[in-house]
């Protein structure tokens, strides 16, 4: 049987690593091209959604002194969470998976990094569909079809959101290299994470941590691609927290689905750990329940802006000083 392997972005602390990927029966979703045009591009996105992954393969890792291996869960997908107390320096380190395609011996061989963050202030957590990435999320339709019809180098960020992050970045740090840590959380789907990868790369958005939802199997699933619940976001969030327990975080996200709501119990469950939270309007007017919200957020001590436009963001992250001048 022909078998394939993708792998993600980890992460690590002092203690731990935690790397993760999927195996797949054929090919995996970032086998197809995310910069074709026309028909040919909308073939390639709903090949992505048409993939099959495959259960209880066995996976090894290698890195340094590590070499253990582990089986595919049912969904194809397998993490490695590794006790790792060794010294190892901050920045992004390179991993090796392979997977067994026959009985003989390991033939599929990936690499692709973790992180070790860097010592700063603050970390910056990120939503990205309407967050940074123009979506349209409330509009499945009109969602569905910018994706079929945008390849990866017609899709577009809002103004000066690239401004806005690469300042979250950069701040505090004057060492070329060295950048506050950046996780993007979304509610779209793992098939979706080589076209993300891409995308922020072409618009030089800050390397990230992807946390991305359970990956789908079937055109039907791409039909709801980035709906139904998004509790999942808050577990992704909670456990990166957790993982980082003395960090304080900025959230950001927008008012078209959940993320007021998530951040909100954020909050409430890491009282010291949130700086800010920012939430971008996706209408013509603010919503009120989404302000009420803020204002809860606001009166726990953590600082909120709701904002049209990134220049109003990027204006109260230097008013707060998360944005420091070099």
């Amino acid at each position: 049987m022909k078998l394939d392997l993708q792998l993600y972005r980890g992460y690590a602390n002092d203690e731990e690593l935690i790397v993760f990927g999927h195996v797949f029966k054929s090919w995996a979703p970032d086998k197809y091209k995310t910069d074709r045009k026309g028909f040919k591009h909308a073939f390639s996105v709903l090949h992505m959604f048409r993939i099959s992954p495959l259960k209880n393969v066995e996976v090894r890792l290698r890195f340094k002194d590590i070499d253990i291996t582990t089986k595919t869960m049912n969904d194809g997908y397998f993490r490695f969470t590794i006790p790792y107390d060794n010294t190892l320096q901050s920045g992004w380190h390179t991993y090796e998976v392979t997977c067994k395609p026959e009985e003989v011996n390991y033939g599929i061989v990936d690499k692709a990094q973790f992180l070790k963050p860097f010592e700063s202030k603050v970390s910056i957590i990120s939503d990205i569909d309407d967050t940074f990435l123009i979506s349209h999320s409330g509009n499945i339709l009109k969602k569905l079809y910018v994706m079929l019809a945008r390849n990866v180098n017609d899709r577009k960020t809002f103004e000066d959101v690239v401004k806005h992050y690469q300042a979250l970045s950069n701040s505090g740090h004057k060492e070329k290299g060295v950048s506050n840590s950046f996780f993007y959380v979304s509610s779209s789907e793992w098939n979706l994470y080589n076209f993300i990868v891409q995308f922020t790369n072409l618009q030089k958005l800050p390397k990230a941590v992807i946390k991305l939802k359970d990956i789908k199997t079937g055109i039907t699933d791409f039909l709801g691609t980035g709906g139904g619940n998004h509790d999942h976001k808050f577990v992704k969030i909670k456990d990166i927290i957790s993982f980082y327990p003395k960090q304080r975080y900025v959230l950001l996200g927008d008012d078209s689905q959940q993320d007021a709501y998530i951040y909100e119990r954020i909050c409430k469950m890491f009282p010291k750990n949130i700086e800010a939270v920012y939430l971008r309007q996706t209408s013509g007017s603010k919503k009120n329940k989404i302000q009420e919200v803020l204002d809860n957020i606001n009166n726990m001590q953590v600082a909120t802006c709701y904002f049209k436009k990134s220049t109003e963001a990027i204006q109260h992250s230097k008013a707060i000083g998360v944005i420091k001048e070099q």
